[in-house]
């Protein structure tokens, strides 16, 4: 092909030179100027669908655009200077390269509630860096969002964006960073994700996504933090995983996942923060995780994981901590693990370890936390666990230790919570924990420690809480707790406690819980208790208490949790118990209260449990019982209370138990599950109660009305039917003449009669008929009703009970 002639080259160049003058600096800031209005009218009509617009208008309320007008006042060209005031370029937020096109949107943390629908994203060829995180963005994100073709940092984190994750995101190939965590996004990953091979940061955490995790990912080469916790991902772990030899950070932690974790992992040698927690991970730990020798934090807590724990992980030198608690290993805590000198929380609670706790644990001299609480590790707590200069939580509670308690624990006086309950520790309080101001939190309740407490414990100016019940610990109850500015719990229950309670304890006002709970404490409840206004569970039973309840309890309005059982207080039950509005148990039980149960408790609506028994209350039970609506355990056996159970009692519908034994109660049952269903025993020892039940009589209802006019009705035609009869015979006798012995025997008859007692032969009738039961009925007239009757003496006699003629029920 013959080449252009210079004729034909010669106007292309002409051209060229013509066009040149228009790429000038002069006229270049034009075409600029096009893109960067395109940009301001995006930008703008964007802001414009913003929902609260009030909110956000004082950071953005300098997003205005003014036109550019072609010549200044010096006559020119006002436009030379793409970010020129006015510009764009100066908006809050936003950012522009040296041609005055916007390269950065940063708009975190601004309030700002809308959705992406109106930013046209076409309209920023040049955006590079996106972030949007911390506002109230929502509705989904549009596909459009990959037309951002020079993007590199894409930050929509801490929103409220929905839907799927659009797969289209894969086409940014220059997206080095891209944060979608802590949104409400759905679906699966998009396998396209694998497609951003430039990607260094994602997290996509605490959402809801699902599915599993696409082994595409192992594509991600560059990856160093890869975070997809807090989803519902499910499936196992992809083994592909294993190839992204620069990831730093990865976190999987509380998902659905399951099966066993790829030996796969332990190649990644970079890997410094590695979370499996909270998931259905099962099988063994495998010795591969030892060669992570950069580890600072491994976490597989809360799985399933089987085994022994790897003695290999003695060699991640680097570890500060080390959590498997939740899991099912099992074996011995590796001697290994005493290499690990960085190591800060070493967490191995709730799992199935057994043995020694190896002395080698001391030599963590780095050590803060250690957990090996919930296991069933026998033997001593070494003595070189309380040489740990550093240590704030000590948690060993629920094994099957035994010996002394580190006589050093808190020699260091940092310890802030120690607790070591349910064991079979034995021994002294160690003296160290006396002079331990850093308490915040002491449980050894439930072992065998022994000594005085009035010598144990100093004053602690943090503590909370400290539980010392169900020990061997004898001796007084130390005025000093009432030196504890900051104590809400206060527990020695089930002691060798004597001596009477301090009023001293009245000055720790911030108690909730006191438990003094059998032990052998006399004397009166100090008046001071009253200052414990914050007093929320009250529980001095099994003591030797007496007196009267002191009034100032009445401050107490907060009780929700009473129990003064087992001790001999004595006089009544005070009234102001009523204004414990709040409470929901009350155990008075086994004391001497004496006199009536108080109404105003029935305005104890709260109460679930209430427990009278074992006193000498008298008198009748007050209707207003029937108001404790919420009532579902009730105990008023061994009393002397009397009368009728009040009907209203039928309300108490959530009345599930009830024990009225060995009182003098009579009548009838209320009609309710509770009392059908007792027992025999919880009826037992009263005068006279009948009802639906098969441990009672049914009650005649006529009968039970006690009406005097039902009686007499009764009464009268029976005297008149006997009266007829006696009459009857004495004619046939006068008549008939008989002989002598017969006469004899008239006169008997008339005699008997003349003596005749209405009253007794009342009784007998009633007693003959079982209360005139309709088994004895023998005849119905438009009058009354006849009924057979055998008396005492053999005689079988027809008595007629006339009808009610009228209600006599309101006389």
């Amino acid at each position: 092909m013959r080449s252009l002639s210079f004729e034909k080259v010669c106007p292309l160049v002409y051209c060229l030179f013509l066009y040149v003058p228009l790429l000038t600096s002069q006229n270049f800031p034009h075409f600029a100027s096009a893109s960067s209005t395109t940009e301001a009218k995006a930008l703008l009509k964007w802001k414009a669908s913003f929902l609260n617009q009030t909110s956000h208008n004082d950071q953005l309320r300098n997003w205005i655009y003014l036109p550019n007008s072609s010549t200044d006042t010096n006559g020119t060209n006002s436009s030379s200077d793409p970010k020129a005031n006015g510009s764009t370029c100066n908006w809050t937020g936003i950012s522009c390269n040296t041609a005055g096109s916007v390269t950065n949107i940063s708009l975190a943390n601004n309030s700002i509630q809308g959705t992406l629908h109106e930013l046209s994203f076409i309209s920023f060829q040049n955006l590079e860096y996106l972030d949007l995180s911390v506002n109230k963005f929502f509705d989904v994100i549009p596909p459009q969002v990959s037309s951002l073709s020079k993007l590199i940092y894409l930050d929509l984190s801490r929103n409220q964006f929905s839907g799927r994750i659009p797969p289209e995101i894969g086409l940014l190939r220059n997206l080095t960073l891209l944060y979608l965590h802590r949104n409400n996004l759905s679906d699966v990953i998009p396998p396209s994700i694998g497609n951003l091979k430039s990607l260094v940061d994602l997290a996509m955490s605490f959402n809801q996504l699902s599915g599993s995790i696409p082994t595409s990912l192992d594509n991600l080469i560059n990856i160093t933090k890869l975070y997809l916790g807090g989803n519902n991902l499910y499936g196992t772990i992809p083994k592909e995983l294993g190839n992204l030899k620069s990831l730093v950070d990865l976190d999987l932690s509380f998902n659905k996942l399951n099966g066993s974790i790829p030996t796969t992992l332990g190649n990644l040698t970079n890997l410094k923060y590695f979370v499996l927690f909270s998931n259905n991970l099962s099988g063994p730990i495998s010795k591969e995780i030892g060669n992570l020798k950069s580890l600072r934090y491994l976490s597989f807590r809360n799985n399933t994981l089987s085994g022994s724990i790897p003695k290999t992980l003695g060699d991640l030198t680097n570890l500060t901590t080390l959590s498997l608690e939740e899991n099912n290993l099992s074996g011995t805590i590796p001697k290994e693990l005493g290499n690990l000198k960085s190591l800060q929380i070493l967490s191995l609670g709730t799992n199935e370890l057994n043995g020694l706790i190896p002395t080698t644990l001391g030599d963590l001299t780095s050590l803060t936390n250690l957990y090996l609480d919930e296991n069933q590790l026998s033997g001593s707590i070494p003595q070189e666990i309380g040489t740990i200069q550093k240590l704030i939580e000590i948690q060993v509670h629920q094994n099957q230790l035994s010996g002394y308690l580190p006589h050093n624990i808190c020699r260091a006086g940092t310890l802030t919570y120690f607790s070591a309950f349910s064991n079979h520790l034995s021994g002294p309080i160690p003296k160290s924990l006396k002079s331990c101001p850093s308490l915040f939190r002491v449980r050894i309740e439930r072992n065998q420690l022994r000594g005085n407490i009035s010598e144990g414990f100093g004053v602690y100016p943090n503590l909370t809480c400290i539980d010392l019940s169900d020990n061997q610990l004898y001796g007084e109850i130390s005025p000093n707790w009432g030196l504890c500015p900051n104590l809400t719990t206060l527990r020695i229950a089930r002691n060798k406690l004597t001596g009477s309670i301090p009023a001293e304890i009245g000055n720790a006002t911030q108690i909730h819980g006191l438990d003094l709970s059998f032990n052998g404490l006399g004397g009166t409840i100090p008046k001071e208790i009253g200052r414990l206004t914050s007093m929320v569970n009250l529980m001095l039973a099994g003591n030797n208490l007496s007196g009267r309840l002191p009034s100032e309890l009445k401050s107490l309005i907060d009780l929700a949790y009473l129990d003064l059982s087992a001790n001999e207080f004595n006089d009544s039950i005070p009234s102001f118990m009523g204004d414990f509005l709040e409470l929901h148990y009350l155990n008075l039980s086994n004391n001497k209260f004496g006199q009536v149960i108080p109404f105003h408790l029935g305005k104890l609506t709260q109460l679930s449990q209430l427990d009278l028994s074992f006193n000498t209350l008298d008198d009748q039970i007050s209707s207003d019982i029937s108001k404790m609506q919420s009532l579902e355990i009730l105990n008023i056996s061994h009393n002397n209370l009397s009368g009728f159970i009040p009907t209203s009692m039928e309300d108490m519908h959530g009345l599930s138990y009830i024990d009225i034994s060995y009182n003098h109660l009579e009548g009838p049952i209320p009609n309710i599950k509770a009392f059908q269903t007792a027992s025999r025993e919880a009826l037992l020892g009263n005068k006279g109660l009948c009802g639906n039940s098969s441990f009672l009589q049914l009650c005649n209802k006529e009968s039970l009305k006690k009406d005097n006019k039902l009686v007499l009705l009764i009464i009268f035609p029976v005297l008149g039917a006997l009266a007829l009869l006696a009459f009857i015979f004495a004619i046939v006798a006068t008549s008939k003449k008989k002989h002598l012995k017969e006469e004899k025997r008239n006169e008997e008859i008339s005699f008997s009669i003349l003596k005749f007692d209405g009253k007794s032969m009342f009784e007998e009738i009633m007693r003959a008929t079982e209360n005139f039961d309709l088994t004895y009925c023998i005849g119905q007239g438009e009058q009354g009703s006849v009924y057979k009757a055998t008396l005492s003496n053999g005689d079988t006699v027809a008595v007629k009970k006339l009808h009610l003629l009228c209600d006599f029920a309101s006389w």
